[in-house]
């Protein structure tokens, strides 16, 4: 019962963000990091938006043929058909169906009524289940969709042969309780009948916390991607809604397949394809989410690595944690670089290189290992010389 299964759309939802559009090599490297990451579903492409996409679901499906692969595909007869052609050689295959459910999107978007819609959903899924047992059926916009129509509509699917229900927050419009509740009551009328899922946007930045009461609330699946690629403000990201859920385990008590050591590795090779990388500050993989420069954090951290972390680096497969030497910086820092440079300095010679050091850090942006061992020589080399005149 506390199992959740991890669905990746970086290959589909990632690539389709400006900037992350992939080759098939490149989507086959990231496809094999996914797989070794331990996703349970890997959605591989949209068959019908182009041939790269069809080529990239086959090329999926034939390379892991042991992987669940999901092909994505509207609510309609050329969409179904196109994604189960490119699914024909997986060993698991599942097909993603989907249809807008809120009125803003049947009244703008598709110019149909809400039963017009629902017969759509329908057919689709009846379609799909000629060519898989495993069809998942989207309510896109479920979160501003009425509430009563949205349950009149997962449970139709799921009559019609779905085995997955997710309910989007598609524009990051949801907040945690409230997200929390339409899943629970998602959940309760579907009962053991299908699983239900979830894909939250973060355009208002709560992707993750949004994803996360949906588990509290009996959601089973989280569909995401590695560093959080996707739409507009992007997705949950992965390796965040696994590790709240490995750490804080205390408080969410689910477990996934997911090898949380190789999170590093995947998001970097995603990073080597696409034009942009996690911000520095992004959790678990960012480049300063390991980092400590505040001369306080630095003595903690010295004396008990737990006082400011809260995973170890190689939880997630980050080589090291880095002491960050800038203005903020503090003795013991300063001394434990000096020594990691092959430097033993006095409590004298700590104190001269410590006043100098701050000084110069005041207008430079941290300092590197060869001036901090400039400096370091400086003094050294200084008291040396003062010595020897002395005597």
């Amino acid at each position: 019962m506390n199992r959740v299964y991890i669905f990746d759309t970086t290959l589909r939802d990632g690539e389709q963000s400006p900037g992350c559009s992939m080759t098939m090599p490149e989507k086959l490297e990231v496809a094999a990091k996914l797989v070794d990451l331990g996703v349970d579903v890997l959605e591989a492409g949209f068959p019908i938006a182009s041939e790269g996409d069809f080529e990239a679901v086959r090329a999926v499906s034939r390379q892991f043929p042991w992987v669940q692969v999901a092909a994505l595909a509207r609510a309609c007869t050329g969409d179904v058909q196109r994604a189960a052609e490119a699914l024909e050689r997986a060993k698991r295959p599942r097909i993603h169906t989907f249809i807008a459910t809120s009125d803003i999107h049947l009244k703008h978007k598709l110019r149909r009524s809400r039963e017009q819609m629902l017969d759509d959903a329908i057919a689709a899924v009846t379609l799909a289940r000629n060519y898989t047992d495993d069809v998942e059926f989207s309510a896109e916009d479920a979160t501003r969709t009425d509430i009563d129509f949205l349950q009149k509509v997962c449970q139709a699917v799921v009559e019609a042969g779905a085995r997955t229900v997710n309910l989007p927050d598609t524009v990051g419009y949801s907040v945690p309780e409230e997200y929390g509740a339409l899943i629970g009551r998602m959940v309760k009328a579907l009962g053991d009948r299908a699983t239900v899922s979830v894909h939250c946007h973060d355009d208002l930045g709560l992707a993750v916390a949004n994803s996360l009461a949906a588990i509290k609330a009996g959601a089973r699946q989280i569909e995401c991607t590695i560093n959080g690629i996707g739409e507009r403000a992007g997705n949950a990201a992965l390796e965040e809604v696994v590790m709240a859920m490995k750490v804080r385990h205390d408080q969410l008590p689910f477990e996934t397949k997911i090898q949380t050591e190789k999170l590093f590795s995947a998001s970097q090779t995603l990073t080597k394809f696409i034009c942009f990388g996690p911000q520095p500050n992004k959790a678990i993989v960012g480049d300063n989410a390991f980092a400590h420069e505040a001369g306080i954090h630095q003595d903690g951290y010295l004396k008990e690595k737990s006082t400011y972390e809260i995973m170890s680096p190689a939880s997630v497969g980050v080589p090291e944690s880095r002491l960050v030497l800038g203005k903020h910086s503090g003795r013991h820092a300063l001394s434990k670089r000096a020594e990691d440079l092959g430097f033993k300095l006095s409590r004298e010679e700590l104190d001269q290189v410590y006043r100098q050091f701050t000084a110069l850090a005041d207008n430079k942006k941290g300092l590197r290992n060869d001036e901090i061992s400039a400096l370091i020589q400086t003094v050294v080399q200084g008291k040396a010389v003062h010595e020897t005149v002395a005597h």
